[in-house]
């Protein structure tokens, strides 16, 4: 009987050890979310603060290189005019050739692109960028496309959760609404 307590006591023991670690991975999921949860913050007020799509875009790489580290971030706008700095305007039919996978697809992409997809996003800074994420910016058509690279290959990978990226490209895509104005409404008309 001594024998049978003694090794339910052990299973017991062993059990609270696992519980204890599950516990504590929780607890560093959730502090890593509450410090994306404020970086995300941080970069949504930025983005609503600024009016010219300049300024709009400057903020955006600001944000995203301070609190998030990203190496290189690039910002297409697809046929915007006044688009300068930061935020670089391609012609929608050229993002289609170059890069048709991106432009059609609704949801946020991780991973390794080929070289002339990186030429493309990245112009010669895409020559040391070995993993990315790109987003589809777009409200009813496609607006643009934000994409986020790295150094590092196994940075981004296509195994990685892109919700809080995806939020980024929906609330961009809000805040550009206004600031394009009338090329988008000829462009959906």
């Amino acid at each position: 009987a001594v024998a049978l307590v003694e090794r339910q006591v052990g299973v017991l023991r062993e059990r609270n050890g696992g519980l204890r670690g599950r516990l504590t991975r929780l607890l560093d999921v959730a502090r890593e979310n509450d410090m994306l949860f404020d970086k995300m913050r941080s970069l949504i007020l930025a983005l609503l603060e600024t009016k010219p799509v300049p300024e709009l875009a400057a903020a955006l790489e600001r944000e995203l290189r301070l609190r998030f580290g990203s190496e290189y971030v690039s910002f297409l706008l697809f046929d915007a005019s006044g688009a300068t700095g930061m935020a670089q305007s391609v012609a929608l039919v050229t993002a289609q050739e170059k890069v048709p996978a991106l432009v059609r697809g609704r949801q946020a992409v991780a991973g390794q692109l080929r070289k002339d997809e990186l030429l493309f996003l990245f112009g010669h800074e895409g020559e040391q960028v070995k993993s990315c994420a790109v987003v589809p910016v777009q409200h009813e058509r496609p607006l643009g496309l934000l994409a986020i690279g790295s150094s590092n290959s196994d940075h981004f990978k296509s195994s990685m959760d892109t919700l809080f990226i995806s939020f980024i490209g929906d609330v961009l895509a809000r805040a550009l609404l206004p600031l394009l104005g009338n090329s988008v409404a000829r462009q959906t008309a």
